[in-house]
């Protein structure tokens, strides 16, 4: 098998792996134009100073000791295999940067003879790449679950950031689709890499000079919609994957349909929906200060498919508002639907010279069209006709203005819906969810 076949099935192979800032695009280059999407292969990641990247993005081998129901690179799948050398590697990064084609690699594996074979190849590419090549382009680099401390520990000194999948959000999930696994050989390495970067920093507070190790921090995926486990639980696991293990990203992946086991569900399309309202409760854990508790709860385990999960809270939760936009502290102006991280530290910068009113507030980036049933502005309301105050009425008048933005084929009125489009929505956000 040549060098470019090889590509085709190894870069094929890693597009299933999101633990990375794109993964997949199915937007074709047009006869005449620049750049094409849609082959796998390159992907994106930003670096800290706000830099977006290329990467190489490849898979090191697809021959795999291990049978995951949900995964396409599965031993019992009758599929191309191929492997890299690790100097075919490190050839084909070298080739693509100097042809400007990236700037970086991001480096996964299937598990290949064993977890400590598979690593050591992990660690032969990258160590050549820095030290026999002298790259210093970004890398990232999976670990591989079940190898040997001292391989993981080594190779996080030759790369930026590493990643491990957790894949399945509970212990009863792997033991469903992936038995061969176990919560706790994933765990370890998790842990290992945390306090080997807690590790390092003390270490570079004392000697300025000392090697680093991981600096980007780590990451991992975990796939939505394989399993029954619900959002709740999804997102208590990522809260306590970032408080227990200083993750940088958790990356949530729609589960593609690639096998018709019988433990697997029964779906056509994606459930790209519920992935985007992961990522948005996400965002929220992260930056606005919010708990999984309070965006869900046992009685109420799933996220609105029509509503984005911080205006859902915000209608769950109406005895907090109206608040005072002159008055209200940062924190809580961060949980009014319409005001972000940048608008809020805003609007504290500009109450220092001002008594702020709405238009003020619209020309500092605020979204009215949701923020005005939650705030006053000098002890009013949003001056229009009337501003309704019950919760069913306030999410009727917000996905009746996102239908307005949103799609242009507006149903026609019928005595068989109040609100004109929201029946079409439905349909379509059905359509997206992989929910029939």
């Amino acid at each position: 098998m040549n060098l470019t076949e090889k590509i085709k099935i190894l870069s094929d192979s890693a597009k299933y792996d999101v633990s990375c800032s794109s993964s997949g695009s199915n937007r074709k280059n047009k006869k005449g134009g620049i750049g094409n999407a849609a082959p796998s292969g390159i992907c994106h990641s930003w670096t800290p100073d706000g830099r977006c990247i290329s990467l190489l993005k490849i898979l090191l081998t697809n021959s795999c000791i291990y049978d995951c129901k949900y995964c396409i690179n599965r031993s019992s799948n009758d599929l191309p295999r191929a492997a890299f050398t690790p100097d075919e590697l490190v050839s084909l990064t070298i080739n693509f940067y100097r042809r400007n084609y990236i700037e970086g690699l991001f480096l996964s594996s299937a598990i290949s003879i064993s977890p400590d074979h598979t690593m050591e190849l992990l660690l032969k590419s990258v160590k050549r790449l820095r030290q026999e090549e002298n790259f210093n382009g970004y890398i990232h680099v999976k670990a591989i679950p079940g190898a040997n401390n001292a391989l993981i520990k080594e190779t996080g000194k030759y790369v930026d950031r590493m990643s491990v999948n957790i894949e399945l959000p509970s212990s009863e999930s792997l033991q469903l689709l992936a038995p061969q696994k176990t919560k706790e050989s994933i765990i370890r390495p998790m842990s290992l890499i945390k306090s080997s970067i807690i590790q390092n920093q003390e270490e570079n507070q004392i000697f300025k000079n000392s090697p680093k190790f991981v600096p980007g921090g780590q990451s991992t995926q975990l796939i939505i919609g394989a399993t029954k486990d619900n959002d709740l639980k999804i997102l208590k696991l990522s809260e306590s994957l970032y408080r227990g293990y200083h993750l940088k990203r958790v990356y949530y992946s729609a589960y593609i349909p690639v096998s018709n086991h019988p433990n697997l569900p029964a779906i056509n399309i994606p459930p790209l929906l519920r992935e985007h309202r992961l990522y948005q409760a996400d965002w929220l854990l992260r930056f606005y200060g919010f708990h999984s508790d309070e965006l869900l709860s046992e009685s109420n385990p799933n996220f609105d498919e029509l509503l984005d999960p911080k205006s859902d809270w915000a209608l769950r939760n109406l005895h907090h508002f109206p608040i005072e936009v002159n008055l209200a502290d940062y924190f809580m102006l961060l949980r009014v639907p319409g005001i972000g991280v940048k608008s809020a530290q805003r609007i504290l910068q500009a109450r220092k010279v001002s008594v702020l009113d709405f238009d003020d507030l619209k020309k500092l980036g605020i979204v009215l069209k949701r923020a005005k049933y939650f705030l006053t502005c000098k002890g009013k309301y949003f001056p229009q006709r009337s501003i309704p105050t019950s919760s069913i009425a306030i999410k009727n008048n917000l996905l009746l203005e996102d239908n307005i933005k949103v799609s242009e084929n507006i149903e026609q009125l019928s005595f068989h819906t109040l609100f004109p489009g929201i029946m079409a929505i439905n349909e379509n956000m059905k359509r997206i969810s992989g929910e029939f």
